[in-house]
């Protein structure tokens, strides 16, 4: 073999080997969006938010350098039966060789219910929620059957009354929670800050996805 040929073998070892090492894992994104999207177009104005901005805070999310899955639900789905759905997907993910702590479900208002579901239906401990907008005192109550696992980070807005602390149900859980994080807003926008693809939501969430608890 001639000097140029062992030389350059080597070097395409050694640049391939850094190429494998460099290249990050794929990490999912699986987004449920709220229940306005389940009766209206994406081109339709909420009466009291405006515009919707789907497209663009998927965008986002995909600019960040997730592996994006969401979709338009049909109008009234049911919350528990579309969970099921979910925890499918997920799997089919683990199937296919992705690692449960790089796949996140988050979700807005209906869809953070349906994720909150998804948590407690799947029982995995490593994979990652982010529930925007969905827990309201009364859950409680009306929804004892709920407990959260895996790590969990709930956002909510201060003027929302859609959304507040999950404290108590994340106390009241019986799975494993490794991390759980909240974040209260407080930009006045009520529950219509989930509308928006505001960075002070979508960036928390990201590096969530991405397997930083600490940010």
């Amino acid at each position: 073999m001639s000097n140029f040929i062992k030389y350059g073998f080597l070097i395409f070892m050694v640049v391939s080997t850094l190429s494998c090492k460099q290249s990050p894992p794929d990490r999912y994104l699986i987004f449920l969006h709220s229940r306005f999207l389940e009766q209206n177009s994406i081109t339709d104005l909420h009466p009291e938010h405006g515009s919707v901005e789907y497209e663009k805070i998927l965008q986002k999310f995909r600019n960040s350098g997730l592996d994006v899955i969401s979709e338009i639900r049909e109008g009234n789905t049911n919350v528990e039966e579309y969970a099921v759905q979910v925890i499918d997907q997920v799997n089919q993910l683990i199937r296919q060789g992705t690692k449960p702590e790089h796949i996140t479900v988050a979700g807005t208002s209906k869809g953070g219910y349906i994720a909150q579901y998804v948590s407690n239906l799947a029982q995995n401990a490593d994979l990652n929620y982010v529930f925007i907008a969905c827990y309201r005192d009364q859950d409680m109550i009306e929804m004892p059957e709920l407990h959260y696992c895996g790590n969990i980070l709930t956002i909510y807005e201060k003027t929302d009354p859609y959304g507040v602390s999950a404290i108590e149900r994340y106390n009241t859980s019986t799975c494993t929670i490794k991390h759980f994080k909240e974040i209260e807003l407080d930009n006045g926008l009520g529950h219509g800050f989930i509308f928006k693809a505001l960075d002070e939501w979508i960036d928390p969430a990201i590096a969530w996805a991405k397997g930083d608890f600490d940010f």
